[in-house]
């Protein structure tokens, strides 16, 4: 049985016209699948409004109980339930979900040896049985960037993240396909020519891209992921415009990653 699970980010949450040509193309996604999204910059101009100091490190948010409490309030509540209430509107019967809901996801909090990241959590299982039982009841998780310790403590976690872990353990019960939204069109050997797209990586050409330095050297992580992936059962990985979804799910946009 496939299932697509595609993860969204603030470039696509942020922009009212992408995200409405994004929902109409998930919607119409037929079968099984799971929406993953980010947080965009409304967490920001909240935090900002309420006067609360906001860090990053590597791009990554430092969670205070302060900032906690406001993207709990941000990604669980406006844009989560925002998300839900226009599938819904499509017909796409969605149901907005934290990893704190039926236990879905259970994570530990970051522990790193030079920064102090806050509540700031590392997932360290899902639970497939709970979330196989929503989508054979053809429901459609819309997964907000936060889980929970299973000791009362919400984490404020990558959504990246969550959309690998979601994809690796239902990759035993599912002909899992994992998009990552990005703002590219997809892999590119040039990154001033939205034209050279990579339609295809492997891992041999994967190693040769890199041996010959011809691939950005910031897509080398995500990609790194993306063969982490493939290795724990994910069947293949897409890389391009969220605003291309049915064309990126029939290989005929963005870049295919593929274990072969």
């Amino acid at each position: 049985m496939q299932l697509a699970i595609i993860k969204i980010g603030g470039n696509i949450i942020d922009d009212e016209a992408k995200l409405a040509a994004f929902l109409d193309g998930f919607a119409a996604v037929p079968g099984k699948k799971i929406l993953v999204h980010g947080g965009g910059k409304l967490a920001t101009k909240v935090a900002a409004a309420l006067g609360v100091g906001q860090q990053l490190v590597d791009g990554r948010r430092i969670t205070d109980t302060e900032t906690l409490k406001i993207v709990t309030m941000v990604y669980a509540g406006t844009i989560n339930k925002n998300l839900v209430a226009q599938l819904q509107a499509r017909g796409c019967d969605a149901i907005g979900l934290t990893g704190a809901d039926g236990n879905s996801i259970r994570a530990h909090k970051r522990v790193h040896p030079e920064i102090e990241y806050g509540w700031v959590g590392d997932v360290d299982s899902i639970d497939a049985a709970f979330l196989t039982g929503l989508l054979l009841l053809n429901k459609t998780p819309v997964f907000a960037p936060i889980t929970h310790d299973t000791r009362g403590q919400l984490l404020n976690t990558n959504a990246d993240t969550i959309a690998q872990e979601l994809a690796r353990g239902l990759g035993r019960s599912f002909d899992v396909s994992l998009v990552y939204s990005f703002e590219k069109s997809g892999v590119l050997l040039d990154t001033n020519d939205e034209d050279s797209v990579i339609p295809r990586i492997g891992p041999a050409y994967y190693e040769e891209l890199k041996r010959k330095q011809a691939i950005f050297a910031g897509m080398i992580p995500k990609l790194d992921n993306a063969f982490t992936a493939l290795r724990s059962g994910v069947r293949k990985v897409i890389i391009g415009r969220a605003e291309e979804l049915p064309r990126l799910l029939d290989g005929k946009a963005g870049t295919t990653i593929v274990n072969d």
